[in-house]
Order: C-alpha cells, then sequence, then structure tokens
C-alpha cells in the first residue's frame, strides 16, 4: 500500500477554527494533493530519486508561491502558513515536505524577513529589485529554489565564517567551495547559497546570501546520495569552481544576513514541520490498522486490547505536545524575541524532531510485524522521521546545550570554570 490512510481525519492544525480563512484554504489544497504524494512516495524512496512531478503540481495548486508577497501574485503567508502547508505535506511525502520548506524558506528570508531590516534606500531599491525578479521566476515559472549551506563544519552552526568563498569582481563575485548534504542538488532551479565575502579576518558577519543557478557554469553536483531516510531530497555535493554571481542575484544585502540570522532565530524552526506531519502520519496509520481500516488489507480488529489503546494514548500525547509547541512558537514570530522566546523556539526544535521518531518507533511496535514491509509505509516513516534530530543547524543536540545554557546564564555572563 502506497497511500497513507484516511480514516484519521484530524486537521494538522488540531483545531482548524483557530486558523485564517487563507490558512485553512492553504492547508486544504496541500491535503488535495496529498494521496497523489503518498501514491508516488515509495518509488522515491526506494529509487533515492526527487519527486519532481510533486513540485510540478504545488505550482499548479499556487503553493510554490506561498511565501511570495500578494502584490506579485503569491499568498503572502507568514512562516506559521508556510508551517501549516509544509506539515500537511509532510503527512503524506515527507521529503516533498522538507524539500518545500528550503523552498518557502528563501522566498522568507528575502522577502518577509527582509521587510524587518534595516537597509540604506540604495539597499532597499537593489534588493526589491532582485526580491521581484526571483518571485516571478517562482509564480509565474515555477521554479524551485534550495537553501544551501552545510559544509560539515563549525560554520553550520554559527561559529565561524562559511568556507565557501565569494570574491568580488567586476559586475559580481565568483564563488569557489563545496557544500554537503545541498538539498534538490541538481534539481532546484536556484540554490540559496550562503558562503564568505573574501576579505582579510573574515566573520560571520561577512556572510553573504547568493542566487545561484543551476546551470551556472563552474556549478558541479558530484557523490551517491544512499541515506538513511528523506532519500527524496537527493542531498548530494555541491561543488563550486569560480561561479560567476551578478551583484544583481544577492539574496540579501552585503552582511544583513547575519542581522537576520540574529534577530529571525524562528527561521531555524522552518525544517521541522516536515517531521510533524510524519508523526501525524504515523499516528493515523496505527489508528487505522488498529480499526481494520487499511485499504487493501483484510479487516481484522486489534482496537479491543488495552495495550494498543495504551501505545495509541501516548502517541497522541506526544503528538499533540509537538502541534502545540511548534504552532504556538511559529505563531508568535518576528524579529528580536526575548530570551524566553527564544527557548520556546528551542524547545519546539527540540520536542518536535525528537518526539516524532518516537512516535513512529511506537506505531511500527503497535502495529506488529508486518509493518516492517515495504509494502506499508510505517518502515519509511521512520527512517524519515529519525533524520530531523541530526539536522543543522538545530540538531537536538544542540538545542539541549543552547536550553541549558541560556536558561542558567543571562546575556553577557561567562561560564564558570568547574573546579576539580
Amino acid at each position: 500500500m502506497d497511500g497513507i490512510c484516511g480514516a484519521a481525519d484530524a486537521h494538522i492544525a488540531g483545531d482548524a477554527s483557530r486558523l485564517t480563512a487563507a490558512q485553512r484554504a492553504w492547508v486544504a489544497r496541500a491535503a488535495d494533493l496529498g494521496p497523489r504524494f503518498a501514491a508516488r512516495a515509495a518509488v522515491h524512496d526506494a529509487q533515492a530519486s526527487f519527486p519532481r512531478e510533486n513540485f510540478a503540481e504545488l505550482h499548479d495548486a499556487g503553493l510554490l508561491g506561498l511565501a511570495v508577497t500578494t502584490a506579485r501574485g503569491g499568498q503572502g503567508a507568514d512562516l506559521l502558513g508556510c508551517a501549516l502547508v509544509a506539515a500537511e505535506l509532510g503527512r503524506w511525502c515527507g521529503a516533498t515536505a522538507l524539500c518545500f520548506s528550503l523552498h518557502v524558506s528563501t522566498t522568507l528570508w528575502s522577502g518577509f524577513v527582509a521587510e524587518s531590516l534595516a537597509m540604506t534606500g540604495a539597499q532597499r531599491d537593489a534588493h526589491e529589485a532582485a526580491r521581484a525578479r526571483h518571485e516571478a521566476g517562482i509564480v509565474e515559472g515555477g521554479q524551485l529554489w534550495a537553501q544551501t549551506f552545510s559544509e560539515g563544519g563549525a560554520a553550520d552552526v554559527g561559529k565561524a565564517p562559511w568556507s565557501t568563498q565569494a570574491r568580488r569582481v567586476d559586475g559580481g563575485y565568483l564563488v569557489s567551495g563545496r557544500k554537503v548534504f545541498a538539498s534538490m542538488a541538481g534539481e532546484a532551479d536556484f540554490h540559496g547559497l550562503l558562503c564568505t565575502l573574501q576579505r582579510p579576518a573574515a566573520t560571520q558577519a561577512d556572510a553573504l546570501f547568493l542566487a545561484v543557478p543551476r546551470e551556472a557554469p563552474g556549478l558541479r553536483v558530484s557523490g551517491e546520495w544512499n541515506p538513511l531516510g528523506m532519500r527524496g531530497t537527493v542531498s548530494r555535493t555541491l561543488e563550486f569552481h569560480d561561479v560567476f554571481v551578478p551583484e544583481a542575484d544577492r539574496l540579501l544585502p552585503e552582511g544583513l544576513y547575519a542581522q537576520a540570522a540574529a534577530r529571525w532565530p524562528a527561521m531555524f524552526l522552518m525544517n521541522s514541520p516536515a517531521y510533524l506531519g510524519i508523526a501525524q502520519a504515523a499516528h493515523d496509520f496505527t489508528v487505522c490498522w488498529l480499526r481494520g481500516e487499511v485499504p487493501g488489507l483484510t479487516s481484522v480488529q486489534r482496537r479491543m486490547y488495552p495495550t494498543k489503546q495504551f501505545a495509541v494514548a501516548q502517541m497522541r500525547l506526544k503528538l499533540e505536545q509537538m502541534r502545540a509547541l511548534l504552532f504556538d512558537a511559529l505563531s508568535g514570530a518576528g524579529p528580536d524575541p526575548d530570551r524566553h522566546a527564544r527557548l520556546r523556539l528551542l524547545a519546539a526544535q527540540h520536542t518536535v524532531v525528537e518526539q516524532a521518531a518516537e512516535i513512529c518507533q511506537l506505531a511500527l511496535r503497535t502495529c506488529g510485524g508486518q509493518a516492517l514491509t515495504r509494502a506499508l509505509p510505517l518502515e519509511r516513516l521512520l527512517r524519515d522521521a529519525r533524520c530531523g534530530a541530526v539536522m543543522l543547524p538545530w540538531t537536538a543536540e544542540l538545542c539541549l546545550d543552547q536550553l541549558g545554557r541560556d536558561s542558567l546564564y543571562w546575556a553577557g555572563e561567562s561560564e564558570e570554570e568547574i573546579d576539580g
């Protein structure tokens, strides 16, 4: 069976009455596409292939432009609106949901977030011209964007400048370096590349956010892609060999990405909704399984056993915790959150990525040995869910580190030495 059973009909937001009419409509569009995405998910997982047709359908439904301003033909969604759609997509295909989150996050950085940043008049004019061109490509041409930042070092968590460097030349930059785990490598139309402006003693403040087209001379895709989960993201290695990027293809003005990252920590929560959706799918399938309502399988009732009821109760508790923390954190997301709001963001991230895997593992155990087969979706859901806890920049471990430290030390305070 390739699809996720639809007998459990809970809305991905829990209580849909709290959403705006636009948010409910966006989620409904994603839900309409979902069964087709689910039908393809097993094949893309088995082949580690990119679900191109899913993104063509997302474009036709107007959802690739979800975070594009309405003035340019988009939907004008904020972080919560994008998260709701990504979570719904995660119920049907985790890889599609994660890639969708990366796509809309790029437009959020250069659009919704950029509107709050301090720019000179000249910077604002140049930025809006570039933004208009890029957003038109999404809305009118169905262009797909990736976010490309991982290098496997300290820069991935903001502790050092990016090793990938951009040397300023006439009319733009020459970029050289290497990015690993580059989702949609060779598939996205553009990569939103984070790199460092080449200069003596460069720091994180010298970060550049550039738009690099897939066909740019000097851009190469290398390496194999055969991971445990999220196989449809096709996150291979990207190599940049003196890739020319025009000044007009900056996604943010020079020096402003560091400001944006510091002022908008909620943006680093935007990968989590895919994992909430995966957890919802595991819960829904388990309910259908125990009720004997999985399409294509012999109807066998298992819901009368107390052990099964207890397991579903545990799953539901975890799911509601994830949902409440994530959507609450994103509903109030804005620039310059206070310390307590930042701690809630970290708590939401850790809760979602850890408990998604816990729910999927519990679902597989509850449904029994037959659920181990690849004819059913649970083992794929578990493999996909396992990836969330190690995704940078906010891995589960780093969330715990930051949560503990920032709960005990205020701004400007230093850690004491440990005696003995």
